[in-house]
């Protein structure tokens, strides 16, 4: 059974980006996150909302030394008719994030609990949502391997988190063409 999410509310909230049409893309986040951690034989624990800020690391951290990493990205938008905001298929982003933990040796985390974190998030964010077409609340969950040991092997410990960014266009000047350089000899 998966933990109760606990919400603990920031007490300094940030201004909200006053101008919408410069928002950019992962510059500017909103005043929480949700987090989860887990530990080989106690499983997922201590699921929690939090102000939004700097996650503590060992220096031995197989994320540091192995980039033992997943992250996914999904969009929150205020609907069109006005009623609510609307997160764009947060179950197959939860499928490709388990996908992803299973192929990199990491716990998966059940779909339901991955879209109700990210429900609740964004219920207690929505002020953060922008308002402006084509603009959106961006969230990136990830999950990254902590603990405090060195050696090719997969980690005892995880850390599972959603940040949120009001965004705008991920390329500055929309879906134009972008240079890109293509290498074929190193893979």
């Amino acid at each position: 059974m998966l933990p109760e999410i606990q919400i603990f509310k920031t007490e300094t909230p940030k201004a909200k980006p006053a101008d919408e049409s410069t928002l950019g893309f992962g510059k500017t986040f909103s005043d929480h996150m949700f987090m989860i951690e887990y530990d080989e034989g106690q499983g997922w624990h201590d699921a929690r909302i939090v102000p939004y800020g700097p996650i503590p690391l060992y220096p031995a951290a197989p994320v540091l030394h192995y980039a033992q990493e997943i992250f996914e990205g999904l969009k929150a938008y205020r609907r069109a008719d006005g009623n609510g905001i609307q997160l764009f298929r947060p179950e197959e982003n939860a499928k490709r994030m388990n996908n992803s933990a299973e192929r990199m040796c990491m716990p998966t985390l059940d779909v339901a609990y991955q879209v109700a974190a990210m429900k609740a998030l964004v219920e207690l964010e929505k002020e953060w949502v922008p308002h402006r077409p084509g603009t959106s609340l961006y969230l990136r969950p990830t999950m990254i391997a902590t603990g405090n040991e060195l050696g090719v092997h997969p980690s005892k410990h995880y850390l599972y988190y959603i940040i949120c960014a009001p965004s705008g266009a991920y390329y500055k000047n929309g879906m134009a063409p972008v240079r890109i350089r293509i290498e074929d000899r190193y893979v």
